[in-house]
């Protein structure tokens, strides 16, 4: 019996892997199907220089991609062992996976693999969580032997939230790379990836939620009405690391999408911020708001969706361009890499 998947079962569970959220929807991932597994390398062509000059939004990307990926295998009786930078001196070769078809999947595994086709990024104002929701259970599914610290903060710390925001805004507003960046990523519709004039929220919606990045100023025709609060309600999770290095930042990744599915899993809206931990002034407010619980790398927020009709889903990269299959090893025991 092959035990092995198939090209047809990779490329489908690479589809999966690859509706995680990334910074800017820049997909900066690509992955390699060898005799030796399923290889998954970040794409450095895909790096936003000016917004992410240290990679660590792109390693948290691929980290995300990664549990998207083991979560999709789950469901389909697939175990994944999972092993993290196993090229020492290669940065940028973060994860092997191995896959196993001996998994016994629970109904909530079927729940998780609905919810990565319907989770996206919603930066409308939220309603406050119901009372039948308990977010802490979503804790449940981050692997504790990662050391990801999870933090609920309160209401009164969004003011404090709100002035990080504010302030990362103002370090960036006269930087021209930047903004020349965040202007080609966001606001424009092109199939290889970046957030479309759909997903954004013109001045009015933004002014609602005032712990979000700034974007430029969307250009939509037709644009379908919700109904939002009139203030964001939502509950802000902040999540933080032991450390700062580059497995810290993979290991995070993994546990936002583990978190962000559990919620999308409930029926709750969410949004992944990323931008108040880009500077280090920012950085230190939000430090402030959660001491000793490690190095903030991200914040969620998550809440009651608005009322409406759903955004537009964000364009993905085809799998052909991000999936690649390695030949058998020869006789010499070299190896070429073929796209598929």
């Amino acid at each position: 019996m092959n035990d092995q998947p198939d090209s047809a079962v990779t490329e489908m569970l690479v589809e999966l892997a690859c509706r995680a959220p990334s910074v800017h929807n820049s997909q900066p991932w690509r992955w390699v199907h060898s005799e030796h597994g399923l290889d998954l390398y970040t794409d450095r062509s895909r790096l936003l220089g000016a917004i992410d000059p240290t990679e660590r939004q792109m390693v948290l990307s691929c980290g995300a991609a990664l549990d998207h990926l083991c979560t999709a295998a789950a469901a389909f009786r697939w175990t994944t062992d999972v092993d993290l930078m196993p090229t020492p001196g290669a940065p940028d070769h973060l994860a092997r996976v191995r896959l196993s078809h001996d998994a016994h999947p629970r109904s909530h595994e079927f729940d998780l693999l609905a919810a990565i086709n319907r989770r996206h990024s919603d930066r409308r104002a939220f309603g406050p969580v119901p009372d039948n929701r308990i977010p802490a259970r979503y804790v449940g599914r981050i692997d504790a032997g990662d050391d990801i610290r999870v933090t609920f903060l309160s209401d009164e710390s969004k003011e404090t939230l709100a002035a990080a925001s504010k302030l990362s805004a103002s370090v960036r507003k006269y930087d021209s790379t930047y903004q020349a960046e965040i202007r080609w990523w966001a606001g424009h519709s092109f199939r290889s990836g970046g957030i479309p004039p759909e997903a954004l929220t013109d001045r009015a919606e933004s002014s609602r939620v005032q712990v979000g990045r700034e974007f430029p100023e969307p250009h939509r025709a037709g644009r379908t009405e919700t109904r939002e609060p009139a203030t964001d309600e939502s509950t802000v999770v902040l999540l933080g690391t032991a450390s700062d290095e580059r497995l810290d930042w993979l290991q995070c990744g993994r546990a936002m999408s583990a978190f962000l599915l559990a919620a999308t899993a409930d029926g709750l809206a969410t949004c992944p911020l990323t931008h108040l931990t880009e500077q280090s002034g920012s950085r230190r407010l939000v430090e402030s708001l959660a001491p000793g619980q490690g190095v903030p790398q991200v914040l969620i927020r998550i809440g009651a969706p608005a009322v409406g009709s759903p955004l537009a889903p964000t364009p993905r990269r085809a799998v052909s361009s991000v999936l690649s299959v390695a030949a058998r090893s020869t006789a010499r025991g070299s190896r070429r890499t073929t796209p598929r």
